[in-house]
Formats: C-alpha cells, sequence, structure tokens
C-alpha cells in the first residue's frame, strides 16, 4: 500500500507541476500569431493520466491474458484482404 501511496503523490505533484508548465508556456509562446492553447497539450495530459494505472494507459499494449482471466479466446492474426 505504501507503493501505491506513493504513486499517488508523485502524480498529484507531476499534474500540478505539468498545470504550472503549461500555464508558463501558454503566457510565454512566442508565437503571438500561433498562439498556444490548452488543447495543444491533451496528449500530454493523458500521459500523466495513465501512470495512474499503467496497465491502463492510453496507447499503452494490450494486457496478454489467458481467456479463462478474461482474455481473448480468439486473436485474428491474418486480417481479410480488402474486397
Amino acid at each position: 500500500m505504501d507503493n501505491e501511496d506513493e504513486r499517488r503523490r508523485f502524480i498529484s505533484e507531476l499534474w500540478q507541476r505539468f498545470e504550472q508548465l503549461q500555464a508558463w508556456a501558454v503566457e510565454n509562446w512566442p508565437d503571438k500569431e500561433h498562439p498556444l492553447s490548452s488543447a495543444d497539450f491533451v496528449e500530454s495530459r493523458k500521459e500523466i493520466l495513465g501512470l495512474r494505472n499503467p496497465a491502463q494507459a492510453p496507447g499503452g499494449p494490450p494486457a496478454d491474458r489467458e481467456p479463462e482471466q478474461g482474455g481473448a479466446q480468439y486473436i485474428d492474426l491474418n486480417p481479410a484482404p480488402w474486397p
């Protein structure tokens, strides 16, 4: 449980620092014709949130589970050809 508490504290502090960095970047972006917005940081937020549970991280490799563990019973490795 200690490890989980450490993970939560780390992610909380990382999130706060990221928010500060994002605000600084938006304010100090040199190209005023093409300003940054919070939408420019969406993928970074997803990565940080993925640290909460690495198994559920976006874009992460799917967990290979056996069928009795809820995994796929059949995985089609040869997709059908395009008609």
